[in-house]
């Protein structure tokens, strides 16, 4: 046993000693393995930088249930990865240490196992990525919320929110006409008009499955309008104002989502949808006007303020969204069909009832915009909406008349940032600018969507 003992130490004697002397053989100079190392370097660090390009695309992607069929599809693309890379890119360790084998095949060995195992072997920090990556995530699916269309693979979404908005008119009315062109004769008429409206709406989304989605909306309207009148007996120096309030629901609104094309490639995401909106507000109506003040004729207001706009509506949709990472584009175009209704009173004469069907016009709308992901929980958008109208048309006792000023142009600009509070909770906020004269001269949003 001694001899034997005593023979496998010189042959691992000479093995060491041969070792070493192929070692210092072939070993390279300090320059060599300092160039050979810096080069390694700089392969490893392209080849990590593509891989977590290609994950987060991948992870976006899925987490939209658009691209990829599920998670399994991501982590097999993943695994896939990664074993490449610990095939293909030798290690630091190995480089460093060219005078021990074994100890680097066992590294290189346990790199690729780490790369290969999945969820079966954590690898250190993965938790710190994930939930960074969930976050970034987040960030570009409150744009792709609110821009484009629900995320359908969110079973329950919960948002609520304040829109408030903000009209300033004025108007010039002269009843009359000019003595010797500089002299006016006649009646003058001056009216301003301020008014703010402060909605709270609660929307719930609900995903049906991978493809269809739907949710309910429900507002409460608050009004408050001040009317401001001159020219009481001609004079422009005489001005009579009145406000007036109200709070009350809206129309509350429904709305079912399809997508038809998931975005791969070239092509975009694309999604139509179908809303129906019922008249629960307060209908427009049968509104009578009342003098405001005894001592000036010219200012007449109404005694009650509407909260809805009387009307059946159906709304068809198309929203296109394409990201190029960290930029994110979508536009969209959309057609609402004011249904016709038979009102018992269309009237504004107090004392008188006039029944009429009624026709709104109906409502064309186009917008698009683009949105950037500012770091991994923040994104700002830029977007330009516009709607034009048709006239409404009235019927009574069979003749057909059409509301001389009742066509509009409606067109904003907004601005929107949007932050990841903490996962499935979110903030969003906007303002929007009146960019013609039927538009609110500003709106402010702020919106709070909660996912479970």
């Amino acid at each position: 046993m001694k001899n034997e003992f005593a023979l496998l130490g010189t042959l691992a004697g000479t093995l060491i000693s041969t070792g070493a002397w192929a070692q210092v053989s072939v070993q390279p100079s300090t320059d060599e393995r300092i160039e050979r190392l810096t080069n390694l370097v700089e392969q490893q660090q392209k080849t990590i930088k593509a891989l977590e390009q290609r994950l987060n695309d991948l992870e976006m992607v899925g987490a939209r249930g658009r691209g990829v069929a599920g998670g399994t599809g991501n982590s097999a693309e993943g695994n896939a990865g990664g074993a490449m890379t610990a095939a293909g890119v030798p290690s630091l360790a190995q480089e460093a240490s060219p005078a021990t084998p074994g100890a680097t095949a066992a590294a290189t060995a346990a790199t690729a196992a780490s790369a290969t195992s999945g969820s079966d072997t954590p690898v250190v920090g993965s938790d710190a990525r994930e939930t960074q990556q969930q976050a970034r995530v987040q960030s570009k699916d409150l744009v792709y919320q609110s821009e484009h269309a629900p995320l359908f693979e969110r079973r329950l979404t919960i948002d609520s929110g304040f829109i408030y908005s903000y009209y300033d008119r004025r108007a010039l009315s002269l009843s009359g006409f000019l003595a010797l062109d500089a002299i006016f004769l006649g009646t003058i008429n001056l009216n301003q008009t301020k008014s703010y409206t402060l909605t709270y709406d609660t929307i719930a989304r609900y995903g049906l499955s991978d493809r269809f989605s739907m949710d309910f909306d429900l507002p409460l309207i608050y009004r408050n309008t001040n009317f401001l009148s001159g020219g009481a007996g001609g004079s422009a120096s005489n001005l009579s104002d009145a406000t007036l309030s109200t709070a009350a629901p809206g129309d509350i609104s429904m709305g079912l989502y399809y997508q038809f094309l998931r975005e791969s490639g070239a092509a975009p995401d694309v999604v139509g949808s179908i809303r129906v909106r019922a008249p629960t507000g307060r209908s427009p109506f049968g509104i009578k006007l009342v003098p405001a003040d005894p001592n000036n004729n010219n200012l007449n207001i109404a005694d009650q303020l509407p909260t809805g706009n009387g009307v059946w509506a159906v709304t068809a949709g198309l929203s296109l969204l394409k990201t190029y990472d960290p930029v994110v584009l979508f536009v969209n175009a959309s057609y609402t069909y004011n249904i016709k209704r038979s009102v018992s009173d269309i009237s504004s004469v107090q004392g008188q009832v006039t029944p009429a069907d009624v026709k709104l016009g109906d409502t064309f709308g186009f917008g698009g915009g683009l949105a950037l992901a500012l770091n991994d929980r923040t994104s700002m958008s830029l977007a330009f909406n516009a709607s034009i109208s048709g006239s409404t048309q009235v019927t009574t006792a069979g003749v057909t008349q059409t509301v001389i000023g009742s066509r509009s142009n409606v067109a904003t600009m907004t601005f929107g940032l949007n932050h990841v509070i903490t996962k499935g909770w979110s903030v969003s906020a906007a303002i929007g600018l009146g960019l013609t004269p039927d538009a609110a001269n500003y709106t402010v949003t702020l919106r709070f969507p909660y996912t479970f």
